[in-house]
């Protein structure tokens, strides 16, 4: 994690089991959005369940937030444009 967060632009990032279960987290980023992490990227992973995880981008004008899958964790990292 520490390496995540000292990338650029990066201002936090949470790793969660398939569970929801908070793994980690650093930075302006919050361990209660855990549960919502991995449903989030549960659901978008049924949308074509024969395909690699999806990566997901939720975006507004200053900043997004990149969910990905990788085997039973799933990470989210915040970052500015």
């Amino acid at each position: 994690m520490d390496d995540i967060i000292s990338s650029p632009n990066v201002f936090g990032c949470v790793f969660v089991d398939h569970q929801g279960l908070c793994l980690g987290a650093k930075g302006d980023a919050s361990s209660e959005s855990s549960g919502i992490i991995a449903a989030i990227a549960d659901q978008a992973a049924k949308l074509e369940p024969q395909s690699q995880p999806p990566i997901i981008v939720f975006e507004d004008d200053t900043k997004r937030c990149i969910i990905q899958r990788n085997g039973i964790v799933t990470g989210a990292i915040y970052k500015t444009h």
